[in-house]
């Protein structure tokens, strides 16, 4: 039976608002055929290493696939994905996950081009990925790695500016639980609605309403996986959702299935993965 486990790394200090979560992941092979291997969209790019194996991804209706020491980036992603190791065989991955904010003080790229996209870094980054990738191939030890993944990132902290409007959108979203609307941050910034969206793709690779319905999802999910009772639930989608008709849409579109047909199937590392 395949045994798989998330192993969290506390972020650099300098990296504490832009770098949501890392962890390390490692697993015996392939996970079950049963589980459905379903990773739920969470409003975070990530940086993933595969230190060992390889992996597979599933995502708007195409297949990724990234082979051992190999380094990327996933942009924005609105649409669930389903991940497995691209071997049957003992595998690590390390995966940083850039918040809402961390990506654009991170690396200077169309954003919009990487949205539910999976890109090697060298695309990103040309030569000066190679340096990083033959230190990261030259250590077996996993924490190591993503030390000096973060010693990367830090580095690229230096070669960008901040903007402070998207900044307070981003944060007003994320406080509001995807609940401010548009016109709202339109009259708190004194920018055009265009004007906003202009920037969050620039920023980000997608508009600020799409950015609100991952999250409102988001907050839902979490609650789920945590094990919430029925009760929470059920107030979770009156806060969240205009009626159940609209949160059944969000469910399906952000999951693949139906409330009923998730919770009665198998999907243990989503459930990990979102709490960890």
């Amino acid at each position: 039976m395949t045994t798989f486990r998330f192993i969290p790394v506390t972020p650099h200090y300098s990296l504490q608002s832009y770098v949501a979560k890392i962890s390390v992941f490692e697993s015996s092979g392939r996970l079950p055929a049963a589980d459905n291997k379903l990773i739920v969209p969470n409003a975070f790019l990530k940086l993933t290493l595969t230190c060992r194996n390889g992996i597979t991804a599933q995502m708007a209706g195409k297949t990724f696939r990234q082979s051992e020491n190999r380094l990327t980036l996933t942009g924005i992603v609105d649409s669930p994905v389903f991940l497995d190791a691209l071997h049957d065989v003992d595998t690590a991955t390390i995966v940083i996950e850039l918040n809402t904010l961390g990506a654009y003080r991170l690396f200077r790229l169309s954003f919009a081009e990487v949205k539910n996209r999976i890109v090697d870094l060298n695309e990103i980054l040309g030569p000066n990925s190679q340096h990083l990738l033959g230190r990261l191939a030259n250590t077996d030890d996993l924490l190591l790695k993503a030390h000096l993944l973060q010693q990367f990132l830090v580095k690229q902290l230096d070669q960008t500016t901040s903007d402070p409007i998207f900044e307070y959108c981003v944060d007003r979203i994320a406080r509001t639980s995807g609940l401010v609307g548009v016109a709202s941050l339109e009259r708190e910034t004194g920018y055009s609605s265009r004007w906003l969206h202009t920037k969050f793709k620039e920023h980000l690779g997608t508009g600020p309403k799409n950015l609100m319905e991952i999250v409102r999802f988001k907050h839902y999910y979490h609650t789920l996986a945590s094990g919430a009772d029925a009760h929470i639930l059920k107030n979770d989608i009156h806060r969240l959702y205009h009626d159940q008709s609209h949160f059944i849409r969000a469910f399906k579109r952000f999951t693949g299935f139906t409330p009923g047909g998730l919770v009665n199937s198998h999907n243990e590392l989503a459930t990990k993965h979102f709490i960890v």
